[in-house]
């Protein structure tokens, strides 16, 4: 039987819940107060048979809220378990590596995954991200500049852009 434990945290863009392994390494997490709604997008392989609310997960909530407030690179420290195919889990780490400030087109993040041509795949890496923000799928908008989609709306990934990148 494996434990996670989940906690939401108010942020200035709205609630941010995160679901941690016992080790700490997060799960998922995103822009909604509905563990539920995380939970289902945790790969089978990972998914915990119980889950436990706590007030506080630590090290992650620290980075959650030092991030919103300002302190950027602090969600890099944080360890993420996520399973998927080869190719997503090379693009979920590629994505990583992304400064903020610094957001780059689906086809800049094919190429940073060493398959220029694998922009739909790259697409896909993100629709299918379970870890926003410690993962941050929102530095990827569309060439022109356009924002894209977003899993928690065009909302909450305009205002991390512009919170990364103040004009």
């Amino acid at each position: 039987m494996s434990t996670a434990f989940w906690s939401t945290v108010d942020t200035k863009v709205g609630p941010f819940t995160a679901v941690v392994a016992g080790d700490g390494a997060v799960l998922a997490s995103g822009w909604t107060g509905d563990v539920a709604e995380l939970t289902a997008l945790i790969s089978p392989s990972l998914a915990p048979t119980a889950l436990t609310e706590r007030r506080d997960l630590g090290p992650v909530t620290k980075a959650v809220r030092r991030y919103h407030a300002g302190e950027l690179d602090v969600i890099a420290d944080v360890e993420v378990r996520q399973r998927s195919g080869a190719f997503r889990e090379h693009a979920w780490e590629m994505l990583r590596k992304v400064p903020a400030g610094s957001p780059v087109s689906y086809a800049e993040y094919a190429t940073l995954t060493g398959s220029p041509a694998a922009v739909r795949a790259a697409a896909s890496a993100c629709a299918r991200n379970a870890a926003a923000l410690f993962v941050p799928c929102h530095r990827v908008i569309r060439t022109g500049g356009a924002l894209g989609n977003f899993r928690w709306g065009t909302d909450t990934k305009r205002w991390l852009l512009d919170h990364e990148h103040p004009a």
